[in-house]
């Protein structure tokens, strides 16, 4: 049986995907492309069609779930546009620095390794820090006061320090100098246009660890930020008729409902646990990007359909985690609720 000229199961195949990576594009505020991108190629698409369905994907993925960040006020707008300012000025100065190395013939080497250890060792990070509960127990309240000191990470206390003006307030009740975000913004996006990705890895743990505000506007923010660039590179790509309509229409209709269920789960469960599930999956996302170029460098395709599988299964396991997560503490709350009197 087809619909629109695509098999059935294949449709409901991709809508099922589609409610998978949305939701943990709403908890985590990290593009689906490094998950979309890779599964459409061990399909067969080809790699324009992969990579331009996959942005396609992920911009329309990002405005659902900011929509959702923006109800739950999580979405810090005025850091979002500073952090698109210096992130595109960082991904050019990038984008730069990769053709010179392709000129040089290390550009691969370079960006598989960086990227294998980027990876790793943030998803390390933020998991050590998360399991010892050392740096960072802000709340999730974006209204709330001042923060206490000995909940800001050791980083950002040191970045909020240097008091140079002008100074900005931000949700959460940070203060931090305008020129420190452009920096973290500027040294984010100088890595994303270096490895060829997204960033909402690296631009969600920064915006938490090193400017300091709230992880649930972290996410939401860093949300923001991918509404603006993947549209961009979606349009651009669909000028050239890259885009599989196919592919990104039932992707986007599993998704409507996973990326604002994953957004509503950062209200509910506890702060700590979103940054375990966060450092498992780059952890696990290292793992997988390791595997496949191991396959590549001893020519053995079946790696890449290992790291496939690596990268479907984490992402199950630790949706599957979201939800439980999001179940038992709304059990807790209604366990805790009084019950009015006969």
């Amino acid at each position: 049986m087809e619909l629109f000229g695509v098999a059935a199961s294949l449709l409901g195949m991709f809508v099922g995907f589609g409610v998978l990576i949305g939701l943990l594009f709403g908890f985590f505020g990290m593009g689906g492309s490094f998950l979309v991108t890779p599964a459409l190629l061990v399909m067969g698409y080809p790699t324009d069609v992969a990579v331009a369905s996959g942005l396609a994907f992920v911009f329309g993925t990002s405005v659902i779930a900011t929509l959702k960040h923006r109800d739950l006020g999580q979405v810090d707008y005025k850091l979002g546009v500073l952090m698109i300012a210096g992130t595109t000025a960082g991904i050019e100065v990038g984008r730069i620095g990769l053709h010179f190395m392709q000129n040089l013939g290390v550009a691969n080497t370079f960006v598989s390794v960086t990227y294998v250890v980027l990876l790793g060792a943030i998803g390390a990070f933020v998991t050590r820090n998360a399991l010892t509960n050392s740096g960072g127990g802000l709340s999730h309240d974006a209204d709330a006061d001042e923060p206490d000191e000995d909940e800001l990470p050791e980083i950002a206390k040191t970045i909020q320090s240097y008091e140079i003006p002008p100074m900005m307030s931000l949700r959460g009740g940070v203060t931090v100098s305008l020129w420190m975000i452009l920096l973290v913004a500027f040294a984010t996006g100088l890595l994303s246009g270096l490895l060829g990705v997204g960033g909402g890895f690296i631009r969600m743990p920064a915006l938490f660890y090193l400017v300091g505000v709230p992880v649930p506007v972290a996410v939401g923010t860093d949300l923001f930020e991918i509404v603006f660039s993947g549209g961009i590179g979606s349009f651009l790509y669909a000028m050239d008729g890259a885009v599989d309509l196919t592919i990104v229409a039932p992707l986007l209709a599993g998704s409507a409902f996973g990326a604002r269920l994953g957004a509503a789960a950062t209200s509910i469960v506890d702060e700590d646990e979103i940054k375990v599930y966060f450092g498992v999956m780059l952890l696990l996302g290292a793992v997988a990007v390791a595997v496949r170029e191991i396959g590549g460098a001893i020519e053995m395709p079946i790696l890449d359909t290992v790291s496939l599988i690596i990268i479907l299964g984490a992402a199950t396991l630790v949706s599957g985690a979201v939800v439980v997560s999001s179940i038992r503490e709304l059990r807790s709350e209604g366990q805790a609720t009084p019950q009015p009197a006969d």
